[in-house]
């Protein structure tokens, strides 16, 4: 059982199953250590064995850890410090105090992403306006919410406005999850957390991808095909990208090959991070023709890319290095690290490889997490849901 604390954050988790008595007593313990005056916000993520007893695990910890906002989903694998629970089961449990942080949490559904029409509608509806928060904090079902009609709409609702977390996972083999606010327990829609105030969401993206060959512009698509890239058969060049690669990178691409639309045209340069990844679905040598898990513009930037355990570390290690550099001199108050399901012992040789780097790069500081069913996290100026990728959201000092 691991607990991390320090000056704003308790962070542990806890296996001892739905034992009441032992349950409350931890999480009193929990708050008993937190060394701020009063906590902010409690993050709670949990295995699929508590799915009878939720309702209950969230009171006992609301009210002995003493949370007054409680926000999670549940998860196959889990996510604590430097840790990464992939079969350990149990539940992790982060309290965090963030002065001066304005927070406030709601839950949608799908209905409510059906009504949606003006795009103010959101703000009326959660009471929330764009100014009043740096960030949203989501956990959603994946299976009974049309997860990308509602990020289009909260795009426009909250406009450059950070949305990280992730779509909860349940049993194996079954359309089932939970999502988490205060005391409630919901199997449909999601949840969100709005921070505002001194606190600011910081969003760090890791797609696991490195360009290869150099940028192009899309001529001629329709819906999500591509005809012509460069007024060129599209795949005949992804076939001169992938021969004009060294032997060894060819064979590192072999299977792994994915396409990069540039999020912001207006750079002079792209690099590592300006794309948003999306799967190649195949490709006709006859027609030219190449599918993609998008549906890509005439006049768009596109990079192909490549995939594998080596490309997700150097893409981890370097976004990481450049947030901390991007933060320097700001509080660190904690955060939550959002994994796909594919990434962990499936991509990496090492446990808790994600989990660790973060830990290693931006120091002790109290993490809480879960593996998903999809990530949540913005590309340029608009938020995606990903796949492959680690989504982390730090709360940070103004």
């Amino acid at each position: 059982m691991q607990i991390f604390v320090n000056e704003f954050s308790v962070t542990a988790h806890w296996d001892g199953g739905m034992a009441d008595d032992g349950l409350a007593a931890w999480a009193a313990s929990l708050r008993g250590v937190l060394r701020a005056p009063q906590v902010t916000l409690g993050t709670v993520f949990m295995g699929p064995e508590f799915f009878d007893h939720a309702t209950e695990v969230l009171e006992i910890l609301r009210v002995h850890a003493r949370i007054p906002l409680l926000a999670g989903c549940s998860g196959t694998g889990l996510v604590v410090n430097g840790q990464e629970l992939e079969q350990t089961g149990g539940l992790v449990l982060g309290i965090y105090h963030l002065p001066g942080g304005v927070l406030r949490g709601v839950h949608f559904t799908q209905g409510q992403v059906e009504a949606a029409e003006a795009s103010d509608w959101w703000a009326t509806t959660t009471g929330i306006s764009p100014g009043e928060t740096n960030g949203w904090l989501v956990f959603a079902d994946p299976f009974h919410i049309d997860g990308e009609r509602w990020l289009t709409q909260w795009n426009e609702a909250y406009p450059r406005c950070p949305i990280v977390g992730g779509l909860a996972s349940g049993p194996a083999g079954q359309p089932l999850s939970q999502v988490y606010l205060n005391g409630e327990v919901y199997e449909e829609g999601g949840v969100a957390v709005a921070v505002g105030g001194d606190i600011e969401l910081r969003s760090v993206v890791s797609q696991g991808c490195t360009p290869i060959g150099q940028p192009w512009t899309i001529t001629r698509a329709e819906g999500n095909l591509i005809h012509e890239i460069a007024n060129r058969p599209a795949y005949q060049v992804l076939a001169d990208t992938f021969n004009g690669l060294p032997p060894d990178e060819q064979r590192r691409a072999q299977g792994n090959l994915l396409v990069g639309l540039v999020a912001n045209e207006y750079q002079e340069e792209f690099h590592r991070g300006d794309f948003l990844i999306r799967n190649l679905m195949g490709g006709d040598p006859k027609s030219g023709v190449l599918a993609v898990g998008a549906r890509p513009r005439p006049g768009q930037s596109l990079q192909f890319q490549c995939r594998d355990a080596g490309t997700a570390a150097e893409d981890l290690v370097e976004l990481f290095s450049r947030a901390k550099d991007d933060l320097s001199g700001r509080v660190l108050y904690g955060g939550c690290l959002c994994l796909c399901n594919g990434r962990g012992r499936h991509l990496f040789s090492d446990p808790h490889h994600d989990a660790g780097l973060t830990q290693e790069v931006f120091g002790p500081t109290g993490i809480t997490g879960f593996f998903c069913n999809g990530e949540l996290g913005p590309v340029g100026a608009r938020n995606h849901l990903h796949g492959f990728t680690a989504s982390l959201g730090l709360f940070v000092g103004k």
